[in-house]
């Protein structure tokens, strides 16, 4: 199990754990559909990890096996070996491999600066970043919410480390390390930090600015672990007035596939629209904010406050916000099974176990937006499910607990679906969001 999978069960407790602090402050950090929303999109993530994570290690550990510098100039290879190494009497520390491992963390967050950095320069980049800023609160849940296909293209920032030497091996250690650190840095809880770690360390103060569409705040503090790279390179911002969470084009979806597509499609659209070629490499290899000149020129962000911001939110009954809320619960397990089987499970299989998750989670976003196609999704999965449930339970496939309580999921749930089908009103281009409703009435 790698680093990052391993450290999900503290993901959890630590969520709770902040959760509880907000509701013993009487403070209001998380909303379910957002948090929903923010798990379902990290989800996706881990799925597609399965199959993106291939390339860039793939890529990484060619470029190390057939262009690194020492197959060509007499320079010592990295040290990458145990930094304590036993004997009879004890152990001892290896300096050397503790100094490769240092600088081995240090440059690879390094990379992470560039590609996070390009990752907001870049439309395309943005593209695959763009759902990891998509939620309008701030809290741990909103760490989880991370890019599906993003990771395609970090490959150019990670695999000139291998050009020095790197090892595969020592690459991914550091990399999930650096991902695992930037978890905690995602809460409102924690104010300051003492001024020494402020002027290293990435810490929470910095990062909220990082979050934050005020116009003083956008594209700064890029930082992975050290925000020393920010301080040099000029794009470092000290948190002054409370940051506003989101994107300045609001998503305004709880659908973790949405969220995770919309900006490329944004990008087709421009590029179709485009009547030049230069206008189309600049939609996609431009800036975000870029806009040609028939369509109002570049995006002005305007000064904002929490206060004058209406967050997204949605409006449906208890009873199908619980649904979705049990059949994402639901979900999860199959999926951390999927995760924790993944080098072990054929091909078929496990394409059909990805598909099945983003299906059940893309669902659990419709249903909290009261979409008319997720009435219709969620019944053909349904009865997809029952129907693989009948034939275990008649084939002597699965343990009769297992094939009969996922028939009865099935059955009761189709029951509650079709009690509150007058709930699913919402066309593809329609959006149930009270403030649309509130601005259009004034």
């Amino acid at each position: 199990m790698g680093i990052i999978q391993a450290s999900i069960p503290l993901f959890f407790i630590l969520i709770a754990a902040e959760l509880l602090f907000t509701r013993l402050g009487r403070r209001s950090f998380y909303r379910l559909n957002d948090s929903i929303s923010d798990l379902s999109a990290g989800t996706l993530s881990q799925i597609a990890g399965i199959f993106t994570k291939l390339l860039l290690i793939g890529i990484f550990a060619w470029v190390f096996e057939h262009a690194r510098i020492q197959r060509w100039l007499a320079i010592p290879a990295w040290p990458d070996g145990p930094m304590l190494q036993a004997h009879a009497t004890g152990a001892t520390v290896d300096w050397t491999a503790v100094a490769g491992w240092a600088i081995a963390f240090v440059v690879v967050d390094l990379a992470y600066y560039g590609f996070h950095r390009v990752s907001h320069e870049v439309n395309l980049f943005w593209a695959g970043h763009v759902v990891h800023h998509s939620s309008e609160e701030y809290n741990l849940a909103v760490a989880l919410r991370q890019s599906a296909v993003g990771g395609l293209l970090s490959w150019i920032f990670y695999a000139p480390l291998a050009l020095f030497g790197m090892s595969w091996e020592q690459f991914a250690v550091c990399y999930a390390l650096n991902l695992v650190y930037q978890f905690w840095i995602h809460t409102r809880a924690i104010g300051r930090l003492p001024a020494w770690a402020e002027s290293v360390l990435n810490t929470p103060s910095h990062h909220r600015v990082h979050h934050g569409v005020n116009p003083e705040y956008q594209d700064r503090n890029f930082a992975g672990v050290f925000i020393v790279w920010d301080r040099w390179f000029g794009t470092f911002t000290e948190e002054q007035a409370a940051p506003v969470y989101g994107l300045t084009i609001p998503l305004r979806s709880w659908n973790p596939l949405w969220a995770q597509l919309h900006q490329y499609v944004v990008i087709a659209r421009n590029v179709r629209r485009a009547s030049n070629w230069r206008d189309r490499w600049r939609s996609v290899f431009g800036s975000p904010g870029w806009r040609s000149v028939a369509d109002g020129g570049a995006i002005v962000i305007p000064p904002v406050t929490p206060q004058a911001v209406h967050k997204f939110d949605t409006v449906v009954s208890t009873a199908l916000s619980r649904y979705a809320l049990a059949h994402f619960a639901l979900t999860i397990p199959p999926a951390l099974w999927l995760l924790s089987t993944a080098d072990r499970l054929p091909a078929v299989p496990l394409g059909a176990g990805a598909f099945y998750v983003a299906l059940s989670l893309t669902n659990v976003g419709g249903v909290l937006e009261g979409r008319r196609w997720a009435f219709a999704a969620e019944q053909a999965r349904l009865g997809a499910l029952g129907a693989a449930s009948t034939a275990w339970l008649l084939r002597n496939e699965a343990p009769l607990w297992i094939g009969g309580a996922s028939l009865c999921c099935c059955v009761v749930s189709l029951l509650v679906l079709w009690s509150h089908r007058s709930a699913f009103t919402l066309s593809s281009d329609e959006r149930m969001d009270t403030v649309h409703r509130e601005l259009a009435g004034r």
